[in-house]
C-alpha cells in the first residue's frame, strides 16, 4: 500500500514539476508583451496553486480514509479478542468447577476407604485385646 502511495506521489510531484517548467520554459520563448508576460505568469501561478490545493485534498482524503479504516480494523481486532478471552474465560471456570467436582468425590472416596479400614483396625485391635486377656486368664 504505502508502494503504491509511494509511485502516486511521485507521479503527481512529477505532473506538477513537470508543469510548472513547460510553463516557465512556455512564457520564456513566447514573443509577448512584458505586461502579457506577468499576465500570463500570474495565471499560471494561480492554476498550480489550485493543482497544489487539490493535491492537498485528495492526500487529506485518503488520510482520512486509511485512518478510519484503522480504526474499524483495530476496533474488530479488539472485539476478535475480547470473544476469545470470553471464551478461554469460560472454559477455564468450566474446567476449574470439574475439578473441583473430582476433588470431592476423591476425597469423599477416600473418607469411606478410611472409614472402612478404621473399623477394619478398630475390630482386629479389640480381637487382639480380647485375645490377649483370654491367654492372661488362662494363665
Amino acid at each position: 500500500m504505502s508502494k503504491e502511495s509511494g509511485i502516486g506521489k511521485g507521479l503527481v510531484l512529477g505532473f506538477i514539476t513537470g508543469s510548472v517548467i513547460g510553463s516557465a520554459m512556455a512564457l520564456l520563448f513566447a514573443p509577448k508583451s512584458g505586461r502579457e508576460l506577468r499576465e500570463d505568469i500570474k495565471n499560471k501561478s494561480n492554476d498550480l496553486l489550485d493543482e497544489a490545493d487539490s493535491y492537498i485534498e485528495n492526500a487529506r482524503e485518503k488520510a482520512t480514509q486509511i485512518v478510519s479504516e484503522g480504526i474499524k480494523k483495530t476496533e474488530k481486532m479488539l472485539a476478535d479478542a475480547k470473544l476469545k478471552v470470553d471464551n478461554f474465560i469460560d472454559e477455564s471456570e468450566r474446567v476449574i468447577t470439574e475439578a473441583k467436582e473430582k476433588g470431592v468425590e476423591y476425597v469423599e472416596a477416600g473418607k469411606e476407604i478410611i472409614e472402612k479400614e478404621s473399623d477394619k483396625l478398630k475390630s482386629a485391635i479389640k480381637a487382639g485385646v480380647e485375645t490377649y486377656k483370654s491367654e492372661k486368664t488362662e494363665e
